[in-house]
């Protein structure tokens, strides 16, 4: 099997991006006050990435993977304890696709890629803290 590419590897990971900020839409609508500033937040912050990854794909003239019009949420999101879980799984995913492209990258790239993996990873447990889960904190973020 074949190492995937600088630009496939953040590639997944944008395409990852757009589907969190679609899931915290959903999301958000199901949260309290506090938690719905903290999805806001989550949201803008996978919207930055997003643009980020956007710039930089199509200014090194590689394919910028398309967003979707919608995505399928793994179940319904019809109250808090559905929304906080979908918020968890959400950062372990798109860490997932952060922690793969760990191995493609060099550099600068790599210190972004380790950088969103991170902010995903923080995320993740502050959800598992909000949603009151154990363990708060997983060995490896983004492994599945």
């Amino acid at each position: 099997m074949r190492a995937p590419t600088v630009e496939e590897a953040l590639g997944a990971a944008l395409t990852a991006e757009y589907a969190a900020i679609f899931a915290y839409g959903p999301i958000g609508v199901r949260l309290g006050d506090a938690a719905r500033k903290a999805a806001r937040e989550a949201e803008a912050a996978h919207r930055g990435r997003r643009d980020e990854l956007v710039l930089r794909l199509s200014s090194g003239g590689g394919t910028v993977p398309a967003d979707l019009a919608g995505y399928a949420l793994p179940y319904p999101v019809t109250d808090e304890e559905s929304a906080l879980r979908l918020a968890v799984e959400v950062e372990e995913r798109t860490a997932g696709y952060w922690r793969a492209a760990l191995a493609a990258t060099t550099g600068a790239e790599r210190a972004r890629a380790l950088a969103a993996l991170t902010d995903c990873a923080v995320r993740a447990t502050r959800w598992r803290r909000t949603a009151r889960r154990t363990p708060l904190t997983v060995p490896f973020p983004g492994r599945t």
